[in-house]
């Protein structure tokens, strides 16, 4: 008895080996991770590192006798920065545009008939119908016409293409020149494209758009919605525009 306890004792003082054995194993596996865990971080801050200094035009000078470093940035990544830069010069552009639209309006902008916003389809010139035609018509007013010329000489050196869109409110309409209000808005939209040929805009910067009620901008059930609801925008249009 004595001696199968000795060997009982044996083979537990052993075991530890196993455990050790194990513990070495995980140890061993643990420190592989983190070492590639580190390799890859290091090459993404070197592909990072050498991206920001090419942004901001550094460049990297090769050793003598050596070839140029190439950057190690994707063309897809360089040409998505050259258009995002391409895209905020345009907005600087057109925003002096807006600028010099909204000084130059300014009477029509203070008395609320016109007004001048920018976004990124390009500066919009929203005059109100009843500063420009009479009711139900589409010849363009007199008094009218001088702040189209204005506007007209601010474009004559510009090179962006320029929508010109006619708007009326909900309310039906049906005489012997307009059958509907399709009619009627696409009309004053080319009265005022011809305006401007008139002035010397090329007329293959512009474009004329009949769009009746169906873009308000106000609710058509007050005679105060309907008011701005009738109106012809004069959009100068952003390089970078998507077509509607």
């Amino acid at each position: 008895m004595a001696r199968k306890k000795y060997q009982e004792d044996n083979e537990n003082h052993e075991r530890w080996l196993i455990s050790y054995a194990d513990f070495i194993t995980l140890l061993f596996a643990f420190f592989v991770v983190m070492y590639a865990i580190s390799v890859v971080n290091q090459g993404k801050y070197k592909v990072f590192s050498e991206s920001v200094g090419e942004a901001f035009g550094r460049k990297e000078k090769a050793p003598p006798g050596s070839a140029a470093i190439e950057p190690l940035i994707p063309m897809d990544n360089i040409a998505a920065r050259r258009k995002l830069e391409a895209i905020r010069r345009e907005q600087s552009r057109l925003g002096l545009l807006a600028k010099k639209l909204d000084t130059t309006l300014s009477p029509l902008v203070k008395a609320g008939k016109v007004s001048v916003t920018q976004t990124g389809r390009g500066v919009t010139v929203d005059i109100n119908a009843n500063a420009l035609f009479a009711p139900a018509d589409a010849a363009i007013t007199p008094e009218a016409r001088q702040p189209l010329y204005a506007i007209a000489q601010l474009l004559a050196d510009d090179n962006h293409a320029v929508q010109v869109e006619g708007h009326t409110d909900s309310i039906p309409i049906s005489n012997s020149v307009f059958p509907s209000n399709w009619e009627l808005s696409a009309a004053r939209a080319s009265s005022v494209v011809r305006l401007f040929i008139d002035s010397g805009m090329p007329p293959a910067r512009l474009t004329a758009v009949g769009h009746a009620a169906n873009v308000p901008i106000a609710l058509n059930d007050t005679p105060e919605g309907r008011n701005r609801n009738r109106r012809v925008a004069v959009t100068i249009m952003s390089s970078f525009a998507e077509p509607r």
